[in-house]
């Protein structure tokens, strides 16, 4: 029994020291911010509609089967709330199979009361996120052109936001302006990225508000902001998407032609909004060993 106990307690041991929680922003210098003290709301377990202060929350593969790799995973939640379990851990979890750092983002909500500009909030956290882990790649073992994001729904939204907008929101001075806030490669799964025709009416309500104008909807609907610079992405998506329609996926990826931009796109016939960890379809299953392959792939390159 002492035996067993042991072994139990080196596990959860390890388990803790894998998974540690980094604060995004160094007191006083998160823009945007009114100053407001509050409090993180979990409406129920592994779903947050309101944040106290951003975090990445590390996970680490062992240093043995650690490669060069990093991936900043952003929950979805049409920007109402944060999935930071299903739409988070799951991910960095499986991704630490493949040898690769996971960071999972709580990001500021655009519904947060404390916002003064509300639809750059969620801009500001991933771009300060992705320049820390650039900033401390020697620490956790990573290479600084080898870190890229992984969104899904609205999270994908905002990692296609990070993919496009070259514009350095975070107002961070010093050093880290020596350090870019653009993911070297995307992957966009059951993505929003229209906010007009095909939009997710509750993603661009709440990170736009009620009645945007035409010019800020076109603004933040970002297969008109792909460029030549957008990095290597490739998407994911369900022709039986009931929430976000797949014109979504396509539209951005017809921009990503139009700039040369280098990527794929894979549509399966079912998986509706649930593409993640376990698919109840086998064909959407394989999205997986696809993206899997694909990262070895950019991996290869990026050495």
């Amino acid at each position: 029994m002492k035996k067993v106990a042991l072994i139990i307690s080196i596990f959860v041991v390890s388990q803790i020291s894998a998974q540690q929680k980094i604060t995004l922003w160094k007191k006083g210098t998160m823009p945007n911010s009114k100053g407001l003290k509050l409090k993180t709301i979990e409406e129920k377990e592994g779903r947050i509609t309101q944040i106290q202060e951003p975090e990445l929350v590390a996970f680490l593969p062992a240093k043995e089967e650690r490669n060069k790799m990093a991936v900043i995973i952003i929950p979805g939640g049409g920007y109402h709330h944060l999935t930071y379990d299903l739409g988070g851990y799951s991910y960095a979890k499986w991704l630490n199979t493949l040898g690769i750092s996971a960071f999972v983002l709580n990001y500021r909500l655009p519904t947060s009361p404390d916002l003064k500009q509300r639809e750059i909030g969620p801009l500001q956290d991933i771009q300060a996120a992705i320049k820390l882990i650039r900033k401390n790649a020697v620490q956790y073992g990573i290479s600084t052109n080898q870190i890229g994001v992984l969104g899904t729904s609205a999270g994908g939204h905002l990692a296609a936001m990070a993919s496009d907008i070259s514009t350095d929101y975070t107002e961070l001075k010093g050093d880290w302006q020596n350090y870019s806030a653009i993911p070297d490669f995307a992957v966009l799964i059951s993505p929003v990225i229209d906010l007009g025709e095909f939009a997710h009416k509750g993603s661009r309500l709440n990170l736009l508000g009620e009645n945007a104008s035409e010019e800020k909807i076109k603004e933040y609907s970002m297969q008109n902001s792909v460029t030549e610079k957008t990095p290597p992405t490739i998407l994911f998506h369900a022709q039986n998407d009931p929430a976000v329609p797949v014109i979504n996926s396509i539209l951005y990826y017809e921009a990503m032609i139009q700039k040369n931009v280098k990527g794929a796109l894979f549509i399966f016939p079912e998986g509706e909004h649930n593409i993640g960890i376990n698919n109840k379809a086998e064909l959407t299953d394989n999205w997986k060993k696809v993206c899997a392959d694909w990262l070895k792939q950019l991996s290869k390159k990026g050495n």
